[in-house]
């Protein structure tokens, strides 16, 4: 798995079990393999290349994600029945009817020697959907104890039941903003919030943020790099607000935004992973601008839930099943999604 907030490459080795009252799963070995800075140049630049270096580096990119799983499986002894993998997004615009993940299934499954199940959204788009989100069915058969799951990566997205469906959208940009923020501030990322808890909510700022036309829009409804570029960092490069205080602001801006997604709901337990689990300023505005309760789990269901769900996604591909809901997509009908490669 990997996520628009480039963090690196999340590996999962999962065990699924069905029995008659649904599934249960474990995360058996877990590790994230951080991006290298050639990569990281490579992947942040591909969206503006040319069409040679996209065909060159979707190949290129599915060898290096098999090696990665190659030396994964050799590290930990598994021995897994196949590999699944998102790759990563270099273009999503579903109204359009595109999106695009790279990381060629092939060049994966020649590196790994094990069947390879990929390309997961481009089957929902292609049938009218969103092509995101995908995890909304791991949601309900894995973690049906909760009225809310929440995830915190590169943007925030829920799903929830209602009126016995699942449905789930994205919320806001989250992690991919803020990222964006602390890398012009000197770090990585803002740990522990520390940055934006040290600034001060922009009013007017914040107004802009609140009142874009996606906030209004009712779902199926999904947010990409593309959205990010054209909506949000105009408004923050026209401000004059500092950094701490945009950090802060935005902070604020998705704590309203999943709030209000809340109180429009009837639930009462909201589940959050992602790498903003462990934002402890977010977690703290979000828990001021609602009622709801919060529940963290335990670290590697933070860490790797995605990747745990997309091993899910693989399960019920190689068996046929539809792993794309329509209800959450808007798509015509529930997609088996994802192509299968032999080495």
């Amino acid at each position: 798995m990997s996520g628009t907030s480039l963090d690196g490459v999340d590996l999962a080795y999962c065990t699924f079990e069905e029995s008659l009252h649904g599934y249960s799963f474990s995360i058996v070995a877990c590790e994230t393999i951080p991006y290298p800075e050639t990569w990281l140049k490579r992947l942040i630049s591909l969206p503006q290349s040319d069409a040679l270096t996209f065909a060159v580096t979707h190949t290129e990119y599915g060898h290096y994600l098999g090696e990665l799983a190659h030396n994964f499986i050799v590290k930990f002894k598994l021995e897994p029945d196949f590999v699944a993998s998102h790759g990563h997004t270099i273009f999503h615009n579903p109204s359009d009817g595109y999106t695009t993940q790279i990381g060629e299934g092939a060049a994966i499954a020649s590196r790994c020697g094990k069947p390879v199940v990929c390309d997961f959204r481009t089957g929902d788009v292609a049938s009218g959907g969103q092509g995101a989100p995908l995890v909304p069915i791991g949601d309900q058969l894995l973690f049906a104890g909760y009225d809310y799951c929440l995830n915190l990566g590169g943007f925030a997205n829920i799903s929830t039941p209602s009126d016995g469906k699942r449905i789930a959208f994205d919320i806001s940009p989250a992690n991919i903003v803020l990222n964006l923020l602390a890398n012009k501030a000197g770090s990585a990322f803002d740990a522990d919030g520390k940055m934006a808890a040290g600034g001060f909510i922009d009013e007017a700022l914040l107004f802009k943020l609140n009142n874009l036309d996606f906030y209004h829009k009712p779902p199926p409804k999904s947010l990409g790099r593309e959205w990010v570029e054209k909506e949000i960092l105009p408004l923050l490069s026209q401000t004059d607000v500092n950094l701490q205080d945009q950090a802060c602001t935005f902070c604020e801006h998705i704590a309203i935004q999943i709030a209000t997604t809340l109180t429009n709901g009837n639930g009462k337990r909201l589940l959050i992973t992602g790498g903003g689990a462990f934002n402890t300023y977010l977690i703290q505005r979000i828990g001021a601008n609602t009622n709801t309760e919060i529940i963290i789990p335990d670290a590697t269901t933070v860490n790797y839930k995605e990747a745990l769900v997309f091993a899910f996604l693989g399960l019920l591909r190689m068996q046929s099943k539809p792993n794309c809901m329509a209800s959450v997509t808007g798509a015509s009908h529930n997609v088996s999604g994802g192509a299968i490669y032999l080495p």
